[in-house]
Parts: C-alpha cells; structure tokens; sequence
C-alpha cells in the first residue's frame, strides 16, 4: 500500500496580494510615467492658478489687511511679477497633491502585500487632511497673531516715524514659509505612527525621549519660523501637543490589533 504525499503549493505573488518581480528597467518605466502625470497635473494647475494669480494672492494678502497694513511694495521692476509666477505655483502644487500623491500610491502598491496596503491605507487618506489642517491653522490663527505683533513696533520713536512698507516678495516668502512649516509638522503623527509600525520604535522610548522632543521643537520653529520669540512659540507648542497626540494614537491602535488579533478565530490543528 502506497501512501500519497501532498504536492507543497507554494503562495504566489498574486493570492497574497503582492505584485510579482519586475525588471529594473520596468520599474524605470513605470516611475517615468508616474512621474510625467504628476508633472502634467502640477503643469495644468499651474495654468489655470496662473491666470487668477492675483485672487489667490489677494487670499494670502487677506491676514496683512486684517492686521490693518494696507499698502505693499515692490522694489524691483521684475519682483511683482516674479511673486504672481511663485503663488501660482504654489497653489498649482497644493491642488495636485492628491494627484502626486495618487501616482505615488500606484507606483509603490504593487510591491506591497494585502495586509501592508491595509495598513498604509489610512496614512495616505490622513496625510493631505493633516496637511489641510495645518495650513488652515497657520492662515487663520499664527499668520494674524504674528503679524499683529511684528506690526505692532510701528509708531514714533524717538521722534521719528517708524512704518513697515513690506514688500511683495518678502511678505509672500513669510507666508509660504508660515504653511508649509505648520502643514509639514501636522504630518508629524503621520510619521511616528509609521515608523511605530515598522518596528524602529517603541510607544516606551517615544515616552522616554518626551524631554528630547521638546527641545528639538522649539529647535525646529527656530529654523522654519521668523526670529521672533512669538512665531516660534506658535510652532513649537503646537508640534509638542502633536508628540503627545502621537504617543495616545499609537497606543489606541495597539489596543485595537491586540483586540483583533484577540477576537480572531482559531484554527483547529489538523490531525496527522
């Protein structure tokens, strides 16, 4: 009597969800072409935000009549124009992120297995929200208060008249540089959370290195903030209360798969 040995079956790469082996020169092509649509939708954005340059300005400038500065300028013949070709580039960005970001999911997707693109799912949806909400934080409420205070040091001095005339280039560069630094740190959940995840650190050394996180970020509103002691504290208090929020989400998730893995069922073992 012969007994029949099971043939092994090996998991392909389509039944657990990952794409199989690709050339080198393959995977060239396909960045190529990710790459290209992302520009093409950076470039038609362009040319649409181009043509309504000064609105999208007239948004930005917003805060600067609020703080009751009615008057720019413009030292140089080509600044002016220069600042419409920048704001129309940089709103043409900020619409084709989803766009950029879409690209980039489909390049790298077909390497992941079905559990990772679960897992990577819920931070590509969360990063261009995190991202909103930064940069409406900083247009509504750090852009005014800083420039309430910077404004403020108008007036007699010594019995000459002290007025800010600021440019179009400089106040442009001051409100970029106030968005992108508060969209970029609200990302920084996002970021913990994923190395959490792969394994590069713990919630307990998170915790441990607390002290650590609060010098680094006052050290980086230093650098992404202008020099006044106001506009570093609007980043930096923000980017502690997000460490901690940090620290709450990743122990929230780690309660939620110990439940799940908890809750799953178990496989009886077959009998040999």
């Amino acid at each position: 009597m012969t007994v029949e040995t099971p043939v092994e079956t090996s998991v392909t790469a389509d039944e657990d969800g990952a794409g199989g082996k690709m050339p080198l020169l393959d995977h060239l092509i396909e960045l190529r072409s990710r790459l290209l649509k992302s520009l093409l939708a950076v470039g038609l954005a362009f040319g649409v935000c181009l043509y309504y340059a000064r609105p999208i300005f007239g948004i930005l400038v917003h805060p600067l009549v609020v703080a009751g500065q009615g008057k720019l300028i413009y030292t140089q013949l080509f600044e002016a124009f220069f600042v419409e070709i920048k704001v129309a580039l940089f709103a043409a960005t900020m619409i084709a992120f989803p766009v950029i970001a879409n690209q980039l999911w489909k390049f790298v997707a077909p390497g992941l297995y079905r559990k990772e693109k679960r897992a990577l799912l819920p931070f590509l949806f969360a990063t261009p929200v995190l991202f909103a909400i930064g940069a409406c934080f900083a247009y509504f409420v750090t852009i005014p208060i800083a420039l309430k205070f910077l404004l403020g040091y108008q007036g007699n001095v010594g019995g000459v008249t002290q007025e800010a005339l600021p440019s179009v280039g400089n106040y442009l560069s001051f409100v970029m540089q106030f968005i992108l630094a508060f969209g970029i740190a609200f990302l920084l959940p996002i970021l913990l959370m994923l190395i959490e995840r792969a394994g590069l650190v713990t919630r307990a050394q998170l915790i441990s290195a607390r002290r650590y996180m609060i010098v680094a970020a006052f050290a980086v509103a230093a650098v992404f903030t202008p020099p006044d002691i106001l506009s570093q504290l609007l980043l930096a208090i923000p980017l502690v209360f997000l460490y901690e929020l940090s620290i709450f989400a990743i122990w929230f998730t780690q309660r939620k798969r110990k439940t799940g893995a908890e809750a799953a069922p178990v496989e009886p073992l077959e009998e040999a």
